[in-house]
């Protein structure tokens, strides 16, 4: 079958069929990019014609500027068809779409939910039927529904749908961004142009023709317009529109010149037409009617039918193109554009579209009209949509009198952005409200916004003492959220940069001088963040009281998970974090979620589960990358680094370990800077420069370095200590040892003791060594199986240099063992020679062999691979994996389709049988 002939446009539509004609391969998502009028609506419907003739649902939606501001109208456009099909997805999912689309009794849903819900009701329709997707002018979407496209786009390569979305060059969109394939629009060839022109140019003189080419650059809309422009100036005595102005204005012009001619009826129909949010035709009649002053009625259409303006059926009213509607909004002044939207708020029946439509109609100044929308952003955050929440908070402001409740407004509006991770929005809200007359308290909120994004400056303690001030004055009026809120940012600014012991202490202080707080999990992760050595055992006290159970907010189990993490507890923090991930992706809060898994995953390395680890950070940076979190993503990379580093792959480590210091920008962020350093040490371990691995680590431990961190150091310790063994140089370790193990009088720090333990055994002389494995070997490690293993290597291998071999092979063969499965390849490989050397036979080795074996396959697996065969050998169906990872059930079989021969394995349950596969996991209960 043959796509529908274009002129000059042979090569996009055979692109674009070859995506259609294998639909049932694989499904794909592709960008058509081009100027304004060059094509891209034509060819969207060629394509559309051509999906219908191939038996493909089509699903259609387009982007009008008058929309914009409307949460989900276009997605209701595009899934009206299969709308039925909500009725067998998940009641979460059911009730997230319900609430986009008005329903106020559904709660309000978060957008990625609403995304996911969109993503499996095309994936059930898929399986029915291929569907085919058709999004004109995306850029003119509003925004949840554009995310929402994006979302889809990003996850449909194993289902049967394809989606082709049109853009207007010039628009930066996290559509055009988000790795799609893209056709780019160029202007018509010479020859085409002129077949085009042939058609509209009769009469025309050779040298109006020549100069209607030139102009038009192979734009097929204005060889199509200029001809009639041309014409009409000509009659007029004029010339056409200057060449400074762009195509697009002087197309606009041509159309606006066209409405000028129209009985004023016909102009009051299409200016209601142009400023509506909905295409529906009695109501643009009726607005027209208001508009008037008397009745308008389908005659008027006729005209500006006839004037080649729009089209309409007895139902819609639809432009010929979108430029039409620039024309019409150009043609008018601004007051009748006001006056259209005043009569359209008249007739309109959804309140929510009524206040938006009143909204437009003043220029001035009008409190009713303020309060309205402040009442509208509740609507809007209902419906899943915090943008639009944003814009009427935003717009409400403007036509508020009162200079106070004007910024109040505004900071409103920035907590919004804040929720979406836009830094720069938020800037941006601030700023106006610094012009307002802010109230004290308010002037605190700005304080605290304006901390939200702030990684910390080196040594910056009047800031935080600033803080504590600011917070110490909300207190006493009462707004303990609003202090608990400023003490953790001042927090955060210690943790991130070293700002000296009195601006922690002070942090600390001011947070137990709080009255009623102590519940608040905020209250122990500013102690814990600010001062996490001073105040470890009061935090671990606090931690421990914590029934897990009890608590349901996944903020709340965040901000614990952090307290643990920041005193260096990584038991907790993967209890308390991994407790949170589960909420968080039942409710779709993808943008906390991706700091969830990055937090986590340093304590994920420190209880041996390395896959999991691996599967959370790339996780973890590819949500923060899809949900706009630059500082995330960014942050992400040291975290990284680590996974990699103990990995083995030593040269990728020190790669982005580079990156990821100058991610950090000289900024002295201790935090970054350990965990570079840290990660360099581990990749250097592993490509046996012991001397240098030693050098890279032991500046995180020296605190006159940018890289030294309270904390993250603690991650170094084992490793410190192996590299000098190795190196000759435990006497210098064993003065840092010391150093460390005074700071171990100071905190219960699980990570700092359980670390010591190794490097003080294995830097300890012979005579003292026994004593102190058997004291490190009878701590509860039964979560912390890579330290034990750590722990069982040094021991045989002590053992054997006693001349003990007989005694060494148990603590031997119990670290392989755990070294294998957690695919700790080179440490496995050193047990292994120790073994050997051991006298320990080969026979003997088979079931390790068989280990080994094991995670080689499951190596072979990428990190999102390993994760479904996780959930698989849990015996997670595939619809719960995909509700798990925000992918369709059918892109879940996919991977499965991939994996299995991977493994070797031809079911489901031969997957729960492979070695290690389940393994390493605690399990964390999920929420009731």
């Amino acid at each position: 079958m043959r796509m529908g002939y274009m002129l000059g446009r042979d090569k996009e539509l055979a692109a674009l069929s070859v995506l259609i004609d294998k639909v049932s391969e694989n499904g794909t998502a592709t960008a058509v990019l081009g100027e304004a009028g060059i094509g891209k609506t034509s060819l969207l419907r060629a394509v559309a014609d051509y999906g219908e003739a191939a038996g493909l649902l089509v699903l259609r939606t387009e982007g009008v500027e008058a929309e914009a501001q409307l949460p989900f109208a276009c997605l209701h456009q595009l899934l009206w068809p299969v709308l039925d099909g909500a009725a067998r997805l998940s009641e979460p999912q059911r009730q997230a779409l319900a609430a986009a689309f008005g329903d106020g009794a559904a709660g309000r849903p978060e957008p990625f939910m609403i995304a996911l819900a969109t993503l499996n009701l095309l994936a059930e329709a898929a399986a029915r039927r291929p569907v085919l997707i058709v999004a004109d002018d995306v850029q003119w979407l509003d925004s949840p529904t554009h995310d929402v496209l994006t979302f889809i786009a990003r996850r449909i390569t194993s289902d049967p749908i394809v989606l082709v979305g049109t853009v207007r060059k010039g628009y930066q969109l996290a559509f055009t961004s988000a790795g799609l394939a893209a056709v780019d629009l160029g202007g018509l060839d010479d020859e085409a142009a002129r077949a085009v022109l042939a058609t509209q140019g009769e009469g025309l003189s050779y040298a109006a023709t020549e100069r209607i080419l030139r102009e038009a650059a192979g734009n097929p809309l204005a060889l199509v317009e200029l001809p009639l422009a041309v014409r009409a100036t000509a009659e007029a005595g004029l010339d056409l529109a200057p060449h400074v102005l762009p195509l697009t204005a002087r197309l606009e012009r041509a159309f606006a010149a066209r409405v000028a001619d129209l009985p004023q009826p016909a102009r009051d129909a299409v200016l209601a037409a142009a400023v509506n949010d909905s295409d529906d035709l009695p109501e643009i009649l009726a607005g027209a009617s208001a508009l008037a002053g008397q009745d308008v009625d389908i005659d008027a259409l006729e005209a500006a039918a006839s004037a080649g303006l729009i089209s309409f059926d007895r139902l819609r009213v639809r432009f010929r193109h979108p430029l039409v509607r620039s024309g019409i909004l150009q043609a008018e002044t601004v007051s009748r554009s006001h006056a259209a939207h005043a009569a359209l708020s008249q007739v309109v029946e959804a309140s929510y579209r009524r206040t938006w439509h009143r909204a437009q109609s003043v220029s001035g100044q009008d409190d009713t009209i303020a309060d309205d929308l402040e009442d509208l952003h509740n609507v809007a955050l209902r419906r899943g949509s915090a943008t639009e929440a944003i814009w009427a908070l935003e717009r409400s402001a403007q036509l508020t009198t009162d200079s106070a409740r004007r910024g109040r407004r505004l900071l409103l509006a920035a907590e919004h952005a804040f929720g979406l991770g836009r830094a720069d929005l938020v800037d941006q809200l601030l700023g106006k409200a610094a012009r307002t007359s802010l109230s004290r308290l308010d002037r605190a909120r700005m304080e605290w916004l304006r901390e939200i994004f702030n990684d910390g400056v080196p040594g910056d303690a009047g800031r935080v003492l600033e803080l504590c001030g600011i917070a110490v004055e909300s207190a006493a009026a009462g707004e303990l959220d609003l202090a608990l809120n400023l003490l953790l940012g001042a927090a955060l600014r210690c943790w991130w940069a070293d700002t000296g012991p009195a601006a922690r202490a002070r942090v600390a202080d001011v947070v137990d001088s709080l009255a009623g707080v102590a519940d608040d999990p905020r209250y122990v992760a500013a102690l814990a963040v600010a001062e996490p050595m001073l105040r470890g055992e009061q935090v671990l006290r606090i931690l421990d009281d914590v029934v897990i159970e009890n608590v349901s907010d996944p903020a709340a189990l965040w901000l614990l998970g952090m307290a643990a993490h920041a005193v260096g507890d990584p038991v907790h923090a993967v209890d308390f974090l991994g407790r949170a991930e589960i909420r968080l992706r039942q409710q779709g809060r993808l943008g906390l979620l991706s700091q969830v898994l990055v937090m986590q995953t340093i304590d994920h390395l420190e209880l041996g589960d390395w896959d999991r680890a691996l599967a959370s950070i790339e996780e973890g940076r590819r949500l923060a990358q899809e949900t706009g979190q630059p500082i995330w993503d960014t942050g992400s990379l040291s975290v990284q680094c680590l996974v990699l580093g103990l990995r083995g792959r030593a040269e990728e480590t020190l790669t982005m370990a580079a990156k990821a210091e100058r991610a950090a920008g000289g900024r002295r962020l201790g935090d970054v800077l350990a965990c570079v350093q840290v990660a360099r040490g581990y990749a250097l371990i592993n490509l046996g420069a012991y001397d240098q691995a030693y050098e890279e680590l032991r500046r995180a431990f020296d605190p006159d370095d940018p890289a030294f961190h309270a904390t993250d150091r603690f991650h170094g310790i084992m490793f410190l200590a192996e590299a000098a063994l190795h190196a000759g140089r435990t006497d210098e370790a064993r003065t840092v040892i010391a150093r460390l193990a005074a700071d171990a009088a100071l905190t219960p720090s699980p990570t700092l003791h359980r670390h010591l333990s190794y490097a003080q055994v294995v830097l300890a002389p012979d005579d003292e060594a026994e004593e102190l494995f058997d004291a490190a070997l009878r701590a509860d490690l039964v979560r912390w199986p890579w330290l034990r293993a750590r722990i069982e290597l040094a021991y045989g291998s002590w053992l054997r240099r006693q001349r003990r071999a007989a005694q060494a092979r148990q603590p031997l063969r119990s670290a392989l063992t755990t070294f294998d499965i957690i695919g700790a390849a080179r440490w496995a490989e050193q047990t292994r020679t120790e073994l050997r050397a051991a006298g320990e036979r080969t026979g003997a080795q088979a079931p390790a062999q068989q280990r080994e074996d094991a995670h080689a396959a499951l190596s072979a697996l990428s990190a999102q691979e390993l994760q479904i065969a996780r959930m698989v050998a849990e015996g997670m169906s595939n619809r719960e994996i995909g509700e798990r990872l925000y992918l369709s059930p059918r892109t879940i079989g996919s991977h499965l389709y991939r994996i299995f021969p991977k493994l070797d394995v031809t079911s489901r349950t031969q997957l729960a049988a492979i070695p290690g596969i389940l393994m390493a996991q605690q399990p964390v209960q999920s929420p009731d």
